[in-house]
Order: structure tokens, then sequence, then C-alpha cells
């Protein structure tokens, strides 16, 4: 079977309503991020992409309500020969099954063959926080410049990545949360709470620290540019909004100086915030609130890290174990 480009695949007239209809649905009603958005199109247009090469033409929309079980099946096997993450296969697999549903809905198509495909199993990944020692001992080397040249690394630009990491740590913000901030919600020194947009757009009230406010308040007196109230929090050394990436490299500086693992990421900071505050007897639907889960069960895989956790600290100090 010939593979095809689903870039490159022009769509029939009302297989592409339907598919701006459902796109539409997805940014109003589930009020999906941008990001979403763009990884729901690309699964869909992997899977017209998989059938135009597997059927010899580009389907429409009576094509699609007419596909067999096995051709559903054929897809999903196409995406294991191709080495394609569970994780990935079973989030193409929603997304293709939201689309078929909300053709449903809107009495567009009907196929209920989708509706008999198994999910495939995905393991669920244990969160890789870091040890407190060695988030505190991160934020540190940032503050002070470390794993840099000092040249390329103005002070303000140090106080930013402090202020950025004590974010992440301190409130458990991800990465595009705090990358999506405003200056007009800046946390200041002596601010108990910030309201923090996440995902599907929901938006929550997080508890600050002093340390939080006290960083952002430093990195602010610093920073040489003033995008105004409605610019954003974070910039890049030529004033533009800080890109993600500048943060990832920088994280990846740093645990190189440390000895660190390549699990240090970012994001890491944010497991951490939620594996520390469940050692430390936190609540575990407080917690789930304060990241933004959905669902409990998302949240409760942190118990697996503070019980790994546990049990390495029980077998370093029991008599017995060594």
């Amino acid at each position: 079977m010939a593979l095809v480009d689903p870039l490159a695949v022009a769509l029939p007239e009302d297989l592409g309503r339907a598919a701006a209809g459902w796109e539409a649905w997805l940014a109003h009603e589930k009020r999906a991020s941008d990001h979403t958005l763009e990884a729901y199109r690309r699964d869909l247009r992997d899977f017209i992409g998989f059938l135009t090469g597997y059927r010899g033409e580009v389907p429409d929309v009576a094509a699609l309500a007419a596909l067999r079980l096995a051709d559903f099946r054929a897809w999903l096997a196409a995406r294991a020969g191709e080495t394609y993450a569970r994780s990935s296969t079973a989030r193409a697999l929603s997304v293709v099954r939201s689309f078929f549903a909300w053709m449903d809905r809107e009495e567009l198509a009907s196929n209920p063959a989708i509706g008999l495909l198994r999910t495939p199993k995905v393991p669920q990944s244990v969160p890789k926080a870091l040890p407190v020692e060695a988030a505190a001992e991160l934020l540190e080397a940032s503050a002070e410049g470390a794993a840099g040249p000092e040249a390329a690394r103005p002070p303000w630009v140090a106080a930013r990545d402090l202020a950025l990491l004590t974010l992440l740590y301190g409130a458990g913000l991800r990465l595009g949360e705090a990358l999506g901030l405003v200056r007009r919600d800046a946390p200041r020194p002596g601010q108990e709470a910030i309201a923090v947009t996440g995902k599907g757009r929901k938006t929550r009230l997080l508890p600050l620290l002093p340390v939080v406010g006290e960083a952002v308040a430093d990195y602010l007196a610093l920073c040489p540019f003033d995008p105004g109230p409605g610019g954003p929090l974070f910039l890049g050394q030529r004033g533009k909004a800080l890109h993600p990436r500048v943060v990832q490299g920088r994280m990846v500086e740093l645990r190189r100086a440390l000895g660190l693992p390549e699990s240090a990421t970012p994001h890491a900071l944010r497991h951490s915030f939620a594996t520390h505050l469940l050692g430390a007897g936190g609540d575990l639907r407080s917690i789930q609130e304060l990241l933004g889960h959905a669902s409990l069960s998302t949240t409760q895989r942190y118990t697996a890290v503070d019980a790994e956790q546990m049990l390495r600290a029980y077998r370093a100090a029991h008599p017995r174990a060594k």
C-alpha cells in the first residue's frame, strides 16, 4: 500500500465542511486549545491519508459511513507497523471516534463499526518527579546563572529563569500556562492567589507562596522591556514572548550541570509540586484541583510515585534492609 502524505490530500467538499464543523464544535463547545485543535486536526488528516492510500482515492462522507470494521483495523495495524506509541494510537482513535460521533449527531453520517474497536492498552506511566533536594538545587543553580555562559546570560535573564521555574514548582503550572500569563496577571509580593487558565480554557485559582511573588518581582525590576499590561509576562532576550524551547533548553543545561536525569524537564517541576505536596500529607482531591485535572484518576498516578519514594526510604533506613 502506498503511503499518502495527509497534508497533500485535498478533501472532498462535503468532508471538508464536516471537518471544519467538527473543529468549530471542538473550539467553541469543548473549548479546546489551539494546541489541542492542531493535534486533533493532524490525527484526522493522518486517518484520511491512510484511507486514501488504502482505498486508492480520497474518501468522502459517504465512504466514511461505509467503512467496515476491517478497514478501521487495517488503519490500526498500519500504525502499529510504523512503530507509533500506543498512547499516540489511542489518542488518534479517540479523535477519529469523536469525529464520527459528531457526524452522527449532526446526521451527516453514521458508522457503528467504529464503536466495535478496542482502544489499545496504554501502560500507565508514573510521573517522574525530582527529589525535594534536587528541586531546591535546581532553583538555586538557576538563581546563580549557573550552567551557561555569563556573557550571553544577562542578570535579568537569570532572574527570569528563576521566576519561571519557581512558578512551575511553587504553583504546579504547566509550562504553557506560565508562558500564557500577561503582565497584568503577574504574581506580586504578598499576593495570596493567582487565576490561571488551563486545558479546556478552564480557570482555576492557585495559592501563591511568598517566594513566587518575590522572584517574579525581582525579574520584572530587572527586565529591560515593557510590553504593556496585556503583553507576555515572560520575555526572550529580544523582548518577544518567551518560547517554550528556550525554557526546555535551559533545563537541559541545568540538569547536565547538576547531574540530574533526562526526566528533569520543565514539566517535571509540576510533577514535583504534586508529589511533594502528597508526600507532605496533601489531600488528593485538593491536589487534583490545584493541577486542574478533569479526572481524579489522573491525579492518583502520584500515589504510585509517593509509594515508590517511601519504599526507597524504607530500604535505605531499615536495619534489616542492609
